[in-house]
């Protein structure tokens, strides 16, 4: 018995150097950029009797470039130390007959609570979750969080990214920020959802109870239809509602979201995504609105996100790399994409133009490119990526000064 714990376990992991910098047109704001490197390793024990465990470790350091002003360092990438280190999953586990039952610190893979893995280190949860598998097409999960790790943290905290950095001692950088510095702790979340694919539908929905601060129910569907010659098109739909906790924490502070306090939480936001494959390409156009929303509701109507604000890792269809309408508030967006894989699929292209038109940030205009070149043979896992969005447009200081915005992110890693 003892034998099969580590015989039947199993190792895996990431080794990733980044490289991230951001370029302003504006001449009061100075660039800013940060070079790290990550080595992420996950182990997962052999089951016995259906019980397993598992941890993983994660460290980033940034290779002695931290001389720099601190006003030229990205934080975003790893915050403003040399080095970084944290103990991120740290479980036990029970599976039995299509059930898994996870309790401890964990990695999570939800539409609006997940790892938000766009830097070299992922968010983790304090939680207990469940999983059911109903055969290949369905399946249930069940979770409550009670604390979270942030990308930029070295431990749990009872926060999110409303909170200011430094909140109880925790250096999330990279957030929302709104709220007072002597603000409740955050008390964790509770969710559930549901995925289904068959055939030619997927979809999936998902409740949130982010405590105290709002109530979400979240759904989304594709069809691919029947092809027509070489074309296979397809068509998405989501949707977003979300309403009032008691005892909102947002309230009770008078924060303002995007300048507006209120009395309520309140947010709608409808999206639609349609296009098609045609042998190796994909193109698609998308459309989202953030309904304005009257009677005294915090952000007009913004909605409120815990895990994803500022950190641009929603799944609203129009959502950039640089921010979406989660960051900007009532108002519509649409987005053109046009996905291409070339060199037998090794090499993907993806091109893309977002316009947002907002009450509060104006009007703005991104331009997007990702390469991204995965090796085969010797080098499998090695993976080649460059990212790069440029914004122009706006108000309200939705770039600095209102001018220009470029942001550029190499990012190499090697899976093994």
């Amino acid at each position: 018995m003892a034998d099969g714990i580590f015989s039947d376990g199993h190792v895996d992991g990431s080794v990733r150097l980044y490289d991230y910098h951001r370029m302003y047109d504006s001449p009061n704001t100075p660039d800013a950029s940060a070079l790290a490197s990550a080595l992420l390793v996950n182990a997962r024990s052999g089951e016995v009797q259906g019980f397993s465990a598992g941890v993983s470790l994660v460290y980033a350091n940034a290779l002695g470039t931290r001389n720099t002003p601190a006003n030229r360092i990205d934080v975003t990438l790893m915050g403003r130390e040399n080095s970084l280190g944290a103990i991120s999953q740290a479980y036990v586990q029970y599976h039995v007959s299509g059930w898994t039952l996870r309790a401890g610190d964990q990695y999570l893979d939800t539409p609006w609570l997940g790892m938000s893995d766009s830097r070299v280190l992922p968010a983790a949860y304090r939680a207990l979750s469940a999983r059911f598998d109903a055969g290949t097409d369905w399946s249930f999960v069940v979770a409550r969080t009670f604390q979270w790790k942030s990308r930029t943290s070295d431990r749990f905290f009872s926060d999110n990214l409303y909170y200011p950095t430094h909140f109880d001692g925790d250096p999330v950088y990279g957030g929302n920020g709104a709220l007072p510095p002597d603000a409740k702790a955050y008390r964790g979340t509770w969710l559930a959802g549901s995925t289904y694919r068959h055939g030619m539908f997927s979809g999936q929905t998902w409740l949130y109870d982010f405590l105290h601060f709002a109530r979400m129910a979240y759904t989304d569907g594709t069809v691919t239809f029947p092809a027509i010659g070489i074309v296979h098109p397809f068509v998405s739909a989501q949707l977003v509602e979300e309403w009032t906790t008691g005892d909102n924490t947002l309230v009770q502070t008078g924060t303002k979201i995007l300048g507006v306090a209120g009395r309520r939480v309140r947010s709608e936001i409808p999206g639609i995504d349609a296009g098609a494959h045609v042998g190796h390409t994909r193109f698609d156009v998308s459309w989202n609105r953030v309904v304005r929303q009257s009677g005294g509701t915090v952000g007009s109507g913004t909605l409120i996100s815990p895990f994803t604000a500022n950190y641009a890792t929603d799944p609203l269809y129009t959502t950039s790399m640089l921010r979406g309408l989660v960051e900007q508030g009532p108002g519509h967006a649409w987005k053109a994409r046009i996905t291409q894989m070339l060199l037998g699929d090794r090499l993907q292209v993806v091109t893309a133009y977002t316009q947002y038109r907002t009450l509060y940030r104006g009007n703005s205009h991104d331009v997007y490119l990702d390469l991204i070149y995965r090796f085969t043979g010797p080098l499998n896992g090695l993976q080649l990526r460059n990212r790069w969005e440029r914004s122009v447009g706006g108000a309200n200081n939705l770039n600095p000064g209102n001018r220009p915005f470029s942001y550029n992110r190499v990012m190499i890693s090697y899976a093994f």
